[in-house]
């Protein structure tokens, strides 16, 4: 099928004759001349004469060839020319600039996507695509080129092809919102990165406790990273292995990230509130004005501690600290100089506080263990882990992941033991926070600026208070 565009007639007069013999009456699919992009046709108004024949003669061939029957999408329109069918091949024309200047309409690539798999290289994926170590490098070598070189299991790398298998450009998908195209253009490669952008959508969430944080944010539709999010924002205030009672209430303000219509992500935790057994635990997300973002109480106190109120999140504590309790492996009174977190095998176990690792190592009694340093004064330790995620030495911060909960060494089953110490002298994890140091808070000249904006959330979690209220009573 033959794609037409309609030019003017004053343009039409020079190129009638040419592109009527050669488009028209020995046209090839893939040997005719085209016009180049931008390119600029004039008049030869002393033709005027040859032209007419030539329109005839065309228009006859048009007719001929068409049936006199043309659709939108093969013919463009001149705004202020008489028509002229004009025989063209594989290429349709766009006119703009008031019908003067001719831009070829490519036509979309079409794409053959193949997933990066665990241990695939470049020239895995090119060759399964059907493509050489050369095409490779070709691309690499290109500027920028050796960003491709960055890929990972579960990113998508897309292939476009001539009708002779000729590579004509390759795209990295990095994510569903970046993508980088890069285009065979002149026997060179050029690259482009196109990027998307989520829509961010507010949310709110009333929930219940019944018997774990994780429970209750599951039954209401929470992520697990939602949850985790607010255990690490209500960690310093709120222990959650002791602390909540059944019928404490949560109420969280939070956004989520949508793409298409679907969401693509979870955001940012705007405000939350607990009633913990009668104690309101509020707290609001704030950006100072050196762009640092905190959470803090209705006050301006930041709700980060030095140290969190328990290193991770669990089902329940099988054995709290007891100087005086028997062992239950030796049968002897030892002293037990901390707290037993009981939570499966594999439950992430974090630094209680920033600190530099100053033991990782194991032994018979402790299996697997973590020894961390806070200052001078402060020390913690983490003691029948299934792996360690830090060496000795290393600098983390608090709520960083150093190893996961199992049961190594003397231990009757998978649990974390935690111990605090001060000055040397073991302490009892869940009472030391009324010696640590006190909370940070907004600064004077912030917190003109924090209350200002808490204003909002302030008023949506009144309302959500009340709404969750009269819910409850019906």
């Amino acid at each position: 099928m033959l794609n037409v565009a309609i030019v003017g007639y004053d343009t039409a007069q020079r190129i009638a004759f040419s592109r009527t013999r050669n488009n028209a009456l020995h046209s090839k699919p893939r040997g005719a001349t085209r016009l180049q992009t931008g390119q600029i046709v004039t008049a030869n108004r002393g033709n005027v004469l040859w032209g007419g024949v030539s329109l005839l003669v065309l228009m006859f061939v048009a007719q001929l060839f068409l049936g006199g029957d043309t659709t939108e999408d093969n013919v463009v329109k001149s705004p202020k020319a008489d028509p002229l069918v004009l025989a063209t091949t594989q290429v349709a024309w766009d006119a703009v600039s008031e019908g003067q200047i001719l831009v070829p309409r490519e036509a979309p690539l079409e794409w053959v996507d193949v997933t990066v798999r665990n241990g695939d290289n470049l020239s895995l994926l090119f060759n399964r695509a059907g493509f050489s170590d050369r095409d490779v490098f070709d691309v690499t070598t290109s500027k920028d080129g050796k960003a491709l070189r960055e890929i990972f299991p579960g990113q998508l790398i897309g292939f476009a092809s001539d009708d002779a298998e000729q590579l004509l450009a390759v795209r990295h998908i990095e994510s569903p919102l970046k993508q980088t195209v890069y285009k065979r253009a002149d026997g060179q490669f050029s690259s482009e990165v196109i990027t998307r952008e989520t829509e961010t959508r507010e949310r709110s969430v009333a929930l219940t406790i019944s018997s774990s944080l994780f429970l209750a944010g599951a039954r209401a539709g929470l992520s697990d990273g939602v949850i985790m999010e607010l255990a690490a924002i209500l960690g310093g205030v709120i222990d959650f292995a002791l602390d909540p009672r059944r019928g404490d209430e949560i109420i969280i303000l939070f956004e989520e990230n949508f793409l298409d219509d679907e969401k693509y992500s979870d955001g940012n935790i705007l405000a939350a509130s607990f009633n913990n057994n009668g104690r309101l635990v509020e707290a609001f997300r704030f950006i100072d004005s050196d762009g640092d973002v905190g959470y803090y109480d209705p006050e301006g106190v930041s709700m980060r501690k030095a140290f969190l109120k328990a290193p991770l999140d669990f089902t329940r504590v099988s054995s709290s600290f007891n100087p005086n309790r028997l062992h239950p492996i030796y049968k002897t009174k030892r002293p037990h100089r901390g707290t037993d977190y009981a939570a499966p095998r594999g439950t992430p176990v974090y630094a209680a506080g920033d600190g530099r690792v100053i033991e990782a190592g194991y032994s018979r009694a402790n299996g697997n263990y973590i020894f961390i340093q806070h200052g001078e004064a402060f020390k913690t330790h983490y003691l029948h882990l299934n792996k360690k995620r830090v060496a000795k030495g290393s600098r983390v911060k608090q709520g960083q992941v150093i190893g996961t909960v199992g049961s190594t060494g003397a231990a009757t089953g998978p649990h974390l033991h935690y111990e605090f110490l001060v000055n040397g002298v073991h302490r009892n994890p869940r009472t030391v926070h009324k010696i640590l140091p006190k909370a940070r808070s907004l600064p004077e000249s912030e917190l003109a600026s924090f209350q200002k904006a808490i204003q909002k959330p302030v008023r949506q979690l009144a309302a959500l208070k009340i709404t969750a209220s009269e819910v409850g009573a019906e």
